[in-house]
């Protein structure tokens, strides 16, 4: 039998993951990672940001999908706001700087499917950092260290 037989279908319990600062880009915007996938390059995570926050620009390699739940967010780049149950599919190779929407109540909570690398940008256009399934992974596994916590293995395709 192949190995792809014996892999079960996964439920994963929101709670069972931590909330961790998005450092070094921001300490108010926080990061949970589900999933961090080495043979795709896919990162599955949700990311929570205080009204009127801005993350840098950066550039997408791959595709990435951004389902809202809570609050309202924009590109800067883009006249549209995304708001709960709105789901925005981003192509490859496109640039842009997130905000969330300033003046209102809740945070921005969304749910993303990353593939390939976020790589952020400078004023001027310059890569300052690079952002992909392993630096994820490192994130995840120094927080959880640091914390006293038993880090999952986030890579893995079982729970």
């Amino acid at each position: 039998m192949m190995n792809y037989e014996h892999v079960n279908t996964a439920c994963l319990d929101d709670e069972a993951y931590p909330w961790m600062p998005f450092a070094p880009y921001s300490d108010v915007v926080q990061v949970k990672y589900f999933k961090a996938d080495p043979v795709r390059g896919e990162v599955i995570a949700m990311l929570r940001m205080p009204p009127g926050v801005e993350l840098p620009m950066h550039h997408h390699t791959g595709t990435v999908i951004v389902y809202t739940v809570q609050g309202k967010w924009r590109y800067l780049e883009h006249d549209w706001v995304a708001g709960p149950g709105s789901c925005v599919f981003e192509t490859a190779s496109t640039r842009h700087t997130p905000q969330a929407i300033p003046g209102q109540k809740d945070d921005v909570v969304t749910f993303n499917v990353v593939v390939g690398e976020l790589i952020y940008l400078d004023g001027k256009g310059n890569t300052v950092a690079v952002e992909n399934w392993k630096t994820s992974v490192n994130r995840y596994l120094a927080y959880c260290k640091a914390h006293g916590i038993t880090p999952k293995d986030i890579t893995s395709f079982a729970a």
